[in-house]
């Protein structure tokens, strides 16, 4: 067997293992904030920007906290798109 061949075999290798050409892997769904490993974590600044902005454009003084972590700023965020007709 050449080198090319060898290269060939392991190239069709790796495509039929892809996660992203694989619609039966479910490894990478999206999951609940719940769920989050990461989710008793303090929200990100990109969290806190979003929701500040979503707040003031639903006029709801108290969505925002800056005490969220992330898990429940993305289900304020997840709320106020909706209210605000985002989503």
């Amino acid at each position: 067997m050449t080198a090319k061949t060898a290269a060939a075999k392991t190239a069709d290798h790796h495509e039929t293992e892809n996660p992203k050409q694989d619609p039966k892997d479910t490894s990478n769904r999206i999951k609940d904030p719940k769920d989050w490993t990461t989710g008793s974590e303090p929200m990100t600044g990109a969290q806190a920007s979003y929701l500040k902005t979503l707040a003031e454009q639903a006029k709801d003084d108290d969505a925002y906290d800056p005490d969220l972590d992330k898990a429940e700023a993305s289900q304020r965020i997840d709320a106020l798109r909706k209210e605000t007709g985002k989503a």
